[in-house]
């Protein structure tokens, strides 16, 4: 035979052993943990006990477990080199090793994220129907009226959804979709309100920190240039030399000392609801189509010495207001003084507001931030005076005037979904119309 033949055929015969013994092998691989299952002294399969809590129990189970579970890559291991890995596909496991081996596999118990629960629902029916489940879990309060908790009987009475207490996981990153949202974009969801009892519930966001003129704009009568209040009890991460400062309304027309009529403030019809809408709009369209147009209530209240729930009956009291309109509608707003009462835990609830400057109040207020800065609502008592947060933490009134700090806030449509997010700090709700 010719040698050149023989050495052909040789190598053909060698490179079809070779692919036979890849093609057993890769058929062993596949079959070999399905063998193991069946030999208890070679595979020991390890289940979580509770969720998170890393203790886990060995288990009889003859099929791999599958929805409820996930498989722990980390702790997975075999005795003489062997690998595990999980088959997502054919959901079990696959051992990679060249003999027999003792080998453990863990699984974890699977809890599925609040964006996977919430899968095509919007960000507010996904709130009520999974985080909130009963009053002060998840440091949410559903404010009927009928609680049982202490201080229940101080709830506004208006069916809203209402974040109370030191530090609620109520973080939304809204303007931004960087892997890590900027402070800038960070906000902080106030509550879920149903203002006009259909049933659709709207989230009311406050920006977590204070804006920069950059934001709100130079123009307008009622800028007053940089913040330059005390800052000792500043709360926030920003340069406080960047915070910008503006006049509730500077309105000499009404008095030297400005006017509290909302409906012609500058800080409202240009620096937010012009200023900030374009440089939201900037960065995206989306973001600014996600706010609806709402209706803000104002209302008069004639003191700080008033709770919560007082101050909730006072700004939507519209016998009060005999010269100024009581209702205005646009985008964006500021918070109500019961925005900043609620936001305390409820054993507070029943401090008047102008006797929040004690460290258990503002200890426990998400909402403390800890600079002078405006409230939406006028004092009744003339035509100047206006509500705000004192850097000590209580409620007091002052002259239109002042330059003080801002914290813009606004209703999200009420068909905003969740898309990602535990809504901590670090992992905020992330959001799609």
């Amino acid at each position: 035979m010719n040698k050149k033949i023989i050495v052909i055929t040789i190598l053909s015969i060698i490179t079809g052993l070779v692919i036979l013994n890849v093609a057993n092998q890769k058929e062993y691989l596949v079959k070999e943990i399905e063998k193991q299952k069946t030999h208890s002294n070679m595979l020991t399969m390890m289940l979580e006990t509770e969720a998170e809590s890393g203790n886990y129990e060995e288990t009889t189970a003859s099929e791999w477990p599958q929805d409820d579970y996930i498989f722990n890559e980390s702790l997975s291991r075999c005795e003489n080199g062997g690998t595990l890995s999980w088959d997502d596909d054919a959901k079990k496991v696959i051992m990679k090793s060249n003999s027999s081996d003792k080998c453990y596999v863990y699984f974890d118990i699977y809890e599925p994220t609040l964006s996977e629960i919430c899968n095509n629902m919007s960000l507010a029916d996904c709130l009520v129907a999974n985080v909130y489940t009963e009053d002060g879990v998840n440091d949410l309060y559903y404010h009927d009226g009928t609680g049982t908790y202490t201080n229940a009987s101080e709830e506004a009475g208006d069916n809203s959804y209402r974040y109370s207490g030191t530090n609620p996981n109520n973080y939304v990153c809204f303007g931004s979709d960087a892997a890590t949202c900027p402070d800038d974009n960070l906000y902080r969801i106030i509550g879920l309100f149903d203002d006009d009892q259909d049933g659709t519930y709207n989230i009311k966001l406050i920006k977590y920190d204070y804006v920069t003129s950059q934001m709100l704009g130079t123009d307008g009568r009622d800028y007053a240039g940089t913040y330059s209040e005390n800052t000792g009890n500043y709360k926030g991460n920003m340069n406080t030399s960047t915070i910008a400062a503006y006049r509730w309304n500077y309105d000499t027309s009404v008095s030297d000392n400005g006017s509290n009529d909302w409906t012609t403030s500058r800080l409202n019809k240009t620096n937010l609801n012009i200023n900030y809408i374009n440089y939201l709009d900037n960065i995206n369209s989306n973001w600014v189509n996600m706010i609806a147009t709402t209706t803000w209530h104002l209302g008069n209240l004639d003191s700080g010495f008033q709770t919560a729930k007082e101050s909730y009956i006072g700004e939507r009291n519209n016998a009060e207001s005999s010269t100024r309109p009581t209702t205005y509608r646009d985008e964006i707003g500021l918070m109500y003084p019961s925005d900043y009462g609620y936001a305390a835990s409820p054993e507070n609830w029943t401090t008047e507001l102008i006797y929040y400057d004690n460290s258990t109040n503002t200890n426990n207020n998400w909402m403390y931030m800890g600079l002078f800065e405006w409230t939406i609502t006028p004092d009744s008592s003339d035509s100047f005076d206006v509500f705000f947060l004192h850097n000590d933490g209580f409620l007091h009134d002052i002259d239109a005037d002042h330059g003080y700090a801002a914290r813009p806030v606004f209703y999200l449509e009420s068909n905003i979904a969740l898309i990602s997010g535990d809504g901590s700090k670090e992992n905020p709700f992330r959001l799609s119309l």
